[in-house]
C-alpha cells in the first residue's frame, strides 16, 4: 500500500496509490490517515492527470529527527570517526518539500549538497520504547532528501543552520506502511548521473534501535519523521540541477535545484 497527498488546485487531499509506475492512479480517501479513520470516496484521478499534484505525503506538526554518519563509508568520505551513539539533530517543518518542489539554495552559503535517506514515519505517541518494540511505533516509511550546506555546517558549532534552512528537507513521493527495512537500496542521481548508491543493511544503528534511542530523548509524536542516514556519494548541487533520491520498494523523490539572483 502507498498512501499519497496530494492537490487539484483545493485543500490538499490523501489517496492511496494503484498501479505501475507511470500508470499510477489515485484512489482518493477521506481524512488523514495518520491521524484520523479513513473510508474511501470512490473517486479515482490518474496521477498523471493536469493539475495533479504530489505534495510531501506529511508536514510534521512536531518535529524532523536526522541521524548523522550513520553510514560508515560516508563517515569516511566526511573524514569523520564513527560516532559511539546516534548523532541526533533537529529539522524544522519548514524545511519540508514535496516532490518536483524547488530546493532553492541560500545565498549565505556556496556549498550545498544532496543525502539520500530513508525516512521513517511515526504513527504513535512514543516515549521509552524497546527496541523489539520500537517498529509497532511506526505508520510507514518515505523517501527524504537532507540538503545540507556544507560550509555552513563545517563553520557553525551547531547544524542548524546547514540543515534546517527552508526547502532543505523534500520528502516523498508517499509513504509506504508495513515494508520491510532491513535491506533496501538508497541511490541517488544527480541530472541522471549515479551519485550513490548504499543499503539499509550498511546502517551503523538500525531503524528499531534509533526509534528506541530518539525516543528516549524526545517524545515522538504521529507525523514525526526520522532521516536515518545517507550513504557515500553525497556531492555538490548547483542551480538548475535536477536531483532523483530513490529507496528500493518506496519510489523516486525529484527536486530540480534553483539559486535565486
Amino acid at each position: 500500500m502507498r498512501i499519497a497527498r496530494f492537490t487539484t488546485g483545493d485543500d490538499p487531499r490523501y489517496a492511496l496509490v494503484d498501479g505501475e509506475p507511470g500508470s499510477e492512479q489515485l484512489l482518493v480517501i477521506t481524512g488523514d490517515p495518520i491521524y484520523t479513520p479513513v473510508q474511501p470516496t470512490g473517486e479515482r484521478i490518474p496521477l498523471d492527470d493536469d493539475g495533479v499534484r504530489l505534495l510531501a505525503p506529511v508536514i510534521p506538526r512536531s518535529k524532523i529527527v536526522g541521524v548523522g554518519r550513520n553510514y560508515a563509508d560516508h563517515a569516511a568520505e566526511m573524514g569523520n570517526e564513527l560516532p559511539p551513539a546516534p548523532l541526533l539533530f533537529l529539522k524544522p517543518n519548514t524545511a519540508v518539500i514535496g516532490p518536483d518542489d524547488p530546493i532553492v539554495l541560500p545565498e549565505w552559503t556556496e556549498h550545498v549538497d544532496h543525502e539520500a535517506e530513508l525516512a521513517v514515519v511515526i504513527g504513535k505517541v512514543t516515549k521509552n520504547v524497546a527496541p523489539e518494540h520500537a517498529l509497532a511505533q511506526v505508520f510507514g516509511y518515505t523517501v527524504a532528501n537532507d540538503v545540507s550546506a556544507r560550509d555552513a555546517q563545517r563553520s557553525d558549532s551547531q547544524w542548524t543552520r546547514a540543515k534546517g534552512f527552508d526547502t532543505s528537507c523534500p520528502i516523498g513521493p508517499w509513504i509506504v506502511p508495513g515494508l520491510d527495512v532491513d535491506d533496501l537500496a538508497v541511490r541517488s542521481r544527480v541530472n541522471g548521473e549515479l551519485k550513490q548508491d548504499g543499503r539499509t543493511s550498511q546502517l551503523i544503528f538500525d531503524v528499531a534501535y534509533l526509534v528506541s534511542y530518539i525516543s528516549e530523548v524526545f517524545t515522538l509524536l504521529p507525523g514525526d519523521v526520522i532521516l536515518t542516514g545517507t550513504p557515500a556519494g553525497v556531492s555538490r548541487i548547483e542551480d538548475r540541477d535536477i536531483v532523483e533520491v530513490e529507496v528500493e520498494d518506496i519510489g523516486v523523490l525529484r527536486n530540480p535545484v534553483l539559486r535565486r539572483a
